[in-house]
């Protein structure tokens, strides 16, 4: 991390607009701290009062929040959206403020592996469709989804370009199934080559996974998904609340109030 002064351009201007470029970078994480003061004026030779100036325009601009006797912190500028709701990837970043936008990446029938097969209610080995498509926010990789459907409701999917059209809307607004449930599961990976050459992450580099299982009338399964997210681009945020007429047994359960996927802003 250097930076070398200009002449012409105001001192406060130069070190704000490095310390702005290494946040974006990732240099310095969400929450994570700044240089101390004293440590900005030793790194670049200058005042205490030029580095006041800078700090102050990147707290004006809403890029770090300052504690007192503490110093400079990064603020946490990921979007929440509501992922936890029964909608698909681009209502999600619609209302994170992202532009979803998908690539396939394979689009073939298969043979079904036997713990996708348990979760579809068929026999391991079945034709199944496999579908993957890499989920970009604003252009940007996000996701990975890897989704398998049954004969049934896959052929319903011919004909549809699912790099624009969604599985949700095509079901619900062609044929009137409505995917009315889902249960989920969290859990962690590695990138392996495939998703790290995909996702543009090293190979490796630890990655969220959401398992869902989407359902329709009569609890029918209508298919089960795999979707991989960077974890330096997302994370989870749950809120839980006691009912205030409840009592105040500590030991009690606090019914879960929100529990929303969190964007980072790139």
């Amino acid at each position: 991390m250097s930076l070398e002064l200009r002449p012409g351009i105001p001192l406060h201007e130069q070190i704000s607009s490095w310390l702005r470029s290494e946040i974006e970078a990732g240099r310095f994480p969400p929450d994570g701290q700044l240089p101390s003061e004293h440590d900005l004026c030793q790194r670049f030779d200058v005042s205490r009062v030029t580095v006041r100036r800078a700090l102050q325009t990147l707290e004006a601009d809403g890029l770090i929040y300052r504690r007192q006797g503490l110093g400079s912190f990064v603020c946490d500028r990921r979007v929440a959206q509501g992922l936890v709701r029964l909608t698909d990837f681009a209502q999600d970043l619609a209302r994170a403020g992202l532009t979803a936008t998908s690539v396939i990446l394979h689009r073939a029938q298969e043979p079904c592996p036997a713990p996708v097969a348990e979760r579809l209610g068929l026999e391991a080995g079945a034709p199944v469709l496999r579908l993957d498509r890499l989920r970009l926010g604003d252009g940007e990789p996000l996701a990975l989804d890897r989704t398998w459907l049954a004969p049934f409701h896959a052929q319903l999917l011919e004909g549809h370009d699912l790099a624009r059209e969604t599985i949700y809307g095509v079901l619900e607004r062609e044929y009137g199934i409505p995917v009315l449930s889902g249960r989920y599961r969290i859990t962690a990976a590695a990138a392996d080559p495939e998703l790290a050459g995909a996702l543009g992450v090293r190979e490796g580099e630890p990655l969220l996974v959401i398992e869902r299982t989407s359902r329709t009338v009569g609890e029918r399964p209508v298919y089960f998904q795999r979707r991989f997210y960077r974890s330096d681009r997302m994370a989870y945020e749950l809120e839980l609340a006691r009912d205030p007429g409840a009592g105040s047994n500590e030991g009690g359960a606090m019914p879960l109030r929100e529990f929303e996927a969190v964007f980072r802003a790139s």
